[in-house]
């Protein structure tokens, strides 16, 4: 038999591959899986969602003219093969690497990405817009959202849904069910009737059937109606999207080519109203160690191709995911009233953990940050004491429901916020940039930042305490700094901060993680000769007016620093001190905190360097507010 002559190599675009026969189609997806594996086993990531697509996006490019038809992956964690195949293939190796390509996708990255998405739950409404742009200028290309099954618990899809079919005649939307199968395949006969379903003379059946029932008398009318939505239901399990307003193609084997291009092309024609594609895919396919992982290797470190065995490095200290988890577990074992709830992370959020020990008391509600804030505030409401975990970026899409039905109220609910600030690869739309703002805006709200895993275990403790109004507290993904956990934690003073390290000419007043590079900061500036004291603010909100004072009567100087935006901690300390006059003795200010840009991916260590908050930022921040030259100290002593 003659060797296989490689056909990857002669796809640089889809245009590329859009005459491939079926044979050649099928070569193409498994050199796109076997150019994804090696791509991620070197870089890491997302995994294996996209190794469930692989086929799909090889059809999806065969039939469609991309980039004049719209394409539009929700979450665009599972683009990799996408990337591949669309003029990406020689940077695959970037992925999620300073300067690389993003993990997701990205408009500015190529043509190909018609909309940016990492957030779940965006693609149908995007779709939707671009529909109805394409409508209003006269166009007649093609728009596709691919979502997946998991992106469908959040209500967002549906309202986009809800309202296609008043929008436009032509969108079609691939429901990629990886986990939950809806209806699963049932081999040769399913792909035969989805493929029947989809096409014109099935369509022109149904279209004869309604115009023939609408000369009936009234009650046959309901009955020709209800017969047919059963018998299509009965072979399709399609009625709530068709109820939506959706014609329903499926469940399709999403990775048989030779079903689906087929299909796809049936459906590409349909320009009456909008479709929904079932496609059942199996999420890790083609890749043993992910086909058989519990997560099905979601999202990957660097690996071993032959073994999957990835190259984690082992922590020097507890992570703060799993210190909030360990600590909520021993308040919980003290008080039956503690309920954890989160949206579809709770691996993510250590809340897995919590539900080894209490499955009754936790609930993972999908991705759905709304209904979770809310449902937390029913059960505050009735005596109980919701944590609700939730990454600082997640919890944007709950913010509404932070202010109307938890902060108005005064309810207590606690928010523990994982993820805060910077993230490194996974970039700006996972960033926890925001949250000291926008949580610390609320009347009421107690707002904490912990500087160390000793510190969250108290914070956990102080959130078990307040029982008469909301409160957050806020941690970065990764490791601790080794600080000893107490065993048992006991609750903070509300609003009361802490003196780290005492000094003369210079104040540092740290919000959270960056403490030990403002310890840092102050060794250094001690080698020029300057004596700084280091603060820990502890809380943002209420803040410890007492020792903010204290700091800036006695010091030059004074330099706030966090890891979040701008308008948050460094503000209110801004406006406290001028609420109190400190600002009119000549006291000397300056707030570091997140650029006012969305920093793209990188390793953390880098961004927090680019946005002047590690130690040698912090030096230069203190230098320039007391007017020093930064490389010359002469004739200025503490």
């Amino acid at each position: 038999m003659p060797p296989v002559t490689p056909l990857l190599d002669k796809v640089s675009y889809p245009r590329d591959m859009r005459g491939f026969n079926s044979a050649e189609l099928r070569q193409l997806a498994d050199e796109v899986r076997a150019e994804m594996i090696d791509a991620v086993s070197q870089t890491g990531g997302h995994f294996g969602a996209g190794l469930g697509v692989v086929e799909l996006t090889v059809a999806l490019h065969h039939v469609y003219e991309t980039p004049d038809d719209i394409l539009i992956w929700d979450v665009g964690h599972q683009a990799y093969p996408h990337k591949i195949l669309t003029g990406r293939r020689d940077r695959i190796r970037t992925l999620r690497q300073g300067g690389g390509l993003s993990g997701f996708t990205k408009r500015s990255e190529s043509e190909y990405d018609p909309f940016g998405a990492a957030h779940a739950a965006t693609s149908i409404s995007a779709a939707l817009g671009f529909a109805a742009a394409r409508d209003a200028h006269g166009k007649h290309n093609s728009v596709v959202a691919v979502i997946g099954d998991g992106s469908m618990s959040a209500g967002m899809a549906y309202e986009a849904m809800n309202n296609a079919c008043e929008t436009t005649g032509q969108l079609t939307v691939i429901l990629n069910d990886n986990d939950m199968s809806i209806a699963p395949p049932v081999g040769g006969m399913s792909a035969y009737m989805a493929r029947l379903v989809s096409g014109g003379g099935y369509q022109s059946l149904r279209k004869v059937g309604k115009s023939v029932a609408k000369v009936l008398p009234k009650p046959l009318q309901e009955a020709a109606r209800k017969a047919e939505e059963y018998a299509r239901g009965m072979v399709t399990g399609g009625t709530l999207f068709e109820e939506l307003g959706f014609y329903y193609v499926g469940p399709i084997d999403g990775h048989d080519l030779d079903a689906l291009v087929p299909i796809l092309k049936n459906v590409r024609e349909i320009k009456d109203k909008p479709v929904l594609v079932h496609v059942v895919t199996q999420k890790g396919k083609g890749y043993a160690p992910a086909e058989s992982a519990a997560d099905k290797l979601h999202a990957v470190a660097k690996f071993d191709v032959v073994t999957g065995q990835q190259a984690k490095s082992q922590p020097a200290a507890p992570q703060y995911t799993k210190v909030f988890a360990q600590e909520l577990i021993k308040q919980a074992e003290r008080d039956d009233k503690i309920i954890a709830v989160t949206a579809a992370m709770p691996s993510g959020t250590g809340l897995d953990l919590f539900a080894q020990r209490f499955p009754q008391r936790t609930f993972d509600v999908g991705i759905a940050e709304q209904h979770a804030v809310t449902f937390a505030a029913g059960l505050a409401a009735d005596g109980m004491k919701p944590f609700c975990a939730i990454y600082s970026t997640f919890l944007q899409r709950g913010y509404d429901q932070v202010v109307h039905d938890v902060a108005i109220q005064g309810l207590p609910v606690r928010f523990a916020m994982d993820r805060a600030g910077l993230v490194g690869a996974d970039g700006a739309t996972h960033a926890g940039s925001f949250d000291i703002g926008f949580m610390g805006a609320l009347p009421g709200m107690v707002l904490m930042a912990a500087a160390d895993e000793a510190d969250l275990a108290r914070m956990v403790a102080t959130a078990v305490a307040i029982d008469d109004r909301p409160s957050a507290f806020r941690y970065p993904r990764g490791e601790g700094v080794g600080v000893a956990i107490p065993e048992i934690a006991e609750p903070l003073e509300i609003g009361k901060g802490r003196i780290v390290r005492e000094g003369t000419a210079v104040a540092i007043l740290s919000f959270g993680t960056r403490l030990a590079e403002c310890l840092k900061a102050a060794d250094l500036l001690a080698a020029r000769g300057l004596s700084a004291t280091v603060a820990d603010a502890r809380f943002a909100k209420p803040l410890d007016i007492d020792m903010l004072l204290r700091l800036a009567r006695d010091h030059e100087a004074l330099i706030t620093v966090e890891e979040g935006a701008m308008g948050g901690f460094g503000a209110f300390v801004l406006q406290a001190l001028a609420q109190h006059g400190a600002l009119d003795r000549g006291l000397k200010v300056r707030t570091l905190n997140l650029p006012d840009i969305f920093q793209d991916h990188d390793k953390p260590e880098i961004m927090y360097a680019d946005a002047g908050l590690d130690a040698e930022g912090i030096v230069h921040g203190a230098l320039s507010a007391l007017g020093v030259d930064n490389h010359s100290m002469a004739g200025r002593r503490a």
